[in-house]
C-alpha cells in the first residue's frame, strides 16, 4: 500500500495507533534521526558558542531569536514542536514529542524537564504506539526535573512544583505539586504580570 507524505503524522495527531513494521513509519524513523544528530551538534558546542543555536534552528525549522533553549538539550521531534515568544528552556531538557508539544508565550522551564507524548500499547508494547499532545500554555512556570506525560495541557500562569509528575491538565493560575500531581493552591490572577 502506498502512503502519502505525512501520514504517519496524521496518525501521531488522531492519537495512534501507529506500527513500526509498516513503511509509513520510515518517515518517523527518518525525522527521529535527523532531530538526533543536530541534538547531538548543538550539544557537542560549547556552552559560550553561540552557533549551537543554527542547530537548534534547524531542529525546529524557525529562527530562535525570541526563545532561549540551554544545552544539554535533547529532542527526537523537532518537526513536532511549536513555539511561542519568549519560551525559556534551562539545561537538560528531554522532549520526547512525536505526538507534539506546544509551548505557548512567555512559558519557562528549569532543568531537567520531561516531556512524553509517546506511549506504548500494554500488549504490544515493541510496536504499537499511541500519543497525546502536551500544550503549555502563556506564563506557565515548570519546576526542576518535572516529568509532563502525554496528552496534558498546563494551564496558563501555572506553577509545576520541581519534581512533580502531571499525569492530568493543570488549570490556569494552579500551582501542582507531587506524584501524581496535584493542586496544592491557585495564585491570584491579580498579581500575575506579563
Amino acid at each position: 500500500m502506498d502512503y502519502k507524505p505525512g501520514y504517519v503524522y496524521d496518525l501521531m495527531d488522531a492519537g495512534g495507533p501507529t506500527d513500526v513494521r509498516e513503511p509509513y513509519f520510515r518517515e518517523a524513523v527518518d525525522e527521529m534521526m535527523r532531530a538526533r544528530t543536530l541534538c547531538a551538534r548543538a550539544n557537542a558546542a560549547m556552552p559560550d558558542d553561540p552557533t549551537y543555536v543554527t542547530y537548534l534552528e534547524a531542529l525546529f525549522g524557525r529562527k530562535l531569536d525570541d526563545v532561549r533553549i540551554l544545552t544539554p538539550f535533547i529532542c527526537d521531534f523537532g518537526n513536532r514542536v511549536k513555539f511561542g515568544k519568549g519560551v525559556f528552556i534551562n539545561h537538560s531538557a528531554i522532549l520526547s514529542a512525536s505526538g507534539g508539544i506546544e509551548f505557548d508565550d512567555g512559558c519557562m522551564a528549569a532543568p531537567g524537564l520531561r516531556i512524553a507524548t509517546i506511549n506504548h500499547d500494554m500488549n504490544q508494547r515493541h510496536t504499537l504506539y499511541t500519543y497525546g499532545k502536551v500544550r503549555i500554555k502563556k506564563n506557565a512556570w515548570i519546576g526542576m526535573n518535572v516529568t509532563i506525560c502525554p496528552g496534558v495541557t498546563i494551564g496558563e500562569y501555572a506553577v509545576v512544583a520541581a519534581g512533580a509528575v502531571v499525569t492530568k491538565d493543570v488549570p490556569d493560575h494552579a500551582m501542582v505539586g507531587g506524584v501524581p500531581a496535584k493542586v496544592i493552591r491557585y495564585l491570584d490572577p491579580s498579581e500575575q504580570r506579563e
